[in-house]
């Protein structure tokens, strides 16, 4: 196994394994765990393209009542995952080596809740680690393939959760319509003033309520530092809608 490192979630609260040279967790997969408010018990929850597994992590630390699976197609992230899960404790966790292009149907229609970091771009320059351009890149696939095999792995009225470059709305919401309802779009912001960068988007499949476009979330104060409700989200563990 390549060297790894051993680093923190949410205060402290939760370990992860990482790779020295390769694809590393950022602050995306925190905020985005943050939009799974709440589950009921027995729920199952997958996590599409769980990479170093960090969304999952916050995930169990925070749900231990409920099935949580990562599916990822690097082996090494796959491990590395697992030994994060096993070190801290949660039994209900487990993460598979899975690639989506290449997959049968035995995960569709089986999870309650799909939440997902997919890759930002098919088109950007990849990087020259080859890990790191796993997870950025999309290679034989697109966005909305990703997307369409996440809304089959929902059972009826189960929810997604996305997180992804604002360019990509128009992709994100094109795949939703007709299929999903209670769209809730929550633009985040790096600093007050900027444009949103990025975009979180939630939605419900099979219902027919209306969309709705959120306040947007500021992550830095001018100085860099975490904003009171970026902090209260990365360090506490707080909702996002909270």
């Amino acid at each position: 196994m390549a060297e790894y490192t051993n680093d923190y979630l949410l205060d402290k609260q939760i370990k992860i394994f990482q790779p020295v040279d390769g694809y590393r967790a950022s602050s995306d997969a925190v905020l985005l765990s943050s939009a799974l408010q709440k589950t009921k018990p027995n729920e199952k929850i997958l996590d599409l393209g769980s990479g170093t597994g960090a969304i999952s992590l916050c995930l169990a630390h925070r749900f231990p009542k409920n099935d949580i699976t990562g599916l990822e197609i690097q082996p090494n992230l796959v491990e590395l995952s697992n030994m994060s899960a096993k070190a801290n404790g949660f039994s209900n966790l487990r993460f598979i080596r899975c690639d989506l292009k290449n997959t049968d149907t035995s995960w569709f229609g089986k999870y309650d809740h799909v939440i997902t970091n997919p890759p930002y771009s098919a088109n950007d320059m990849p990087s020259p680690n080859k890990s790191k351009a796993t997870a950025h890149n999309f290679a034989d696939f697109n966005l909305s393939e990703w997307l369409k095999f996440a809304l089959k792995c929902l059972r009826a009225q189960g929810h997604i959760y996305i997180i992804n470059r604002a360019e990509a709305i128009d992709e994100i919401l094109s795949v939703l319509h007709g299929t999903t309802g209670a769209i809730t779009i929550v633009p985040l912001i790096s600093k007050k003033g900027q444009n949103a960068k990025r975009v979180l988007i939630c939605a419900r499949k099979g219902v027919h309520t209306p969309s709705r476009i959120l306040p947007p979330l500021i992550v830095h104060k001018p100085d860099g530092a975490y904003t009171a409700k970026a902090q209260k989200i990365l360090r506490d563990g707080q909702s996002i809608f909270a």
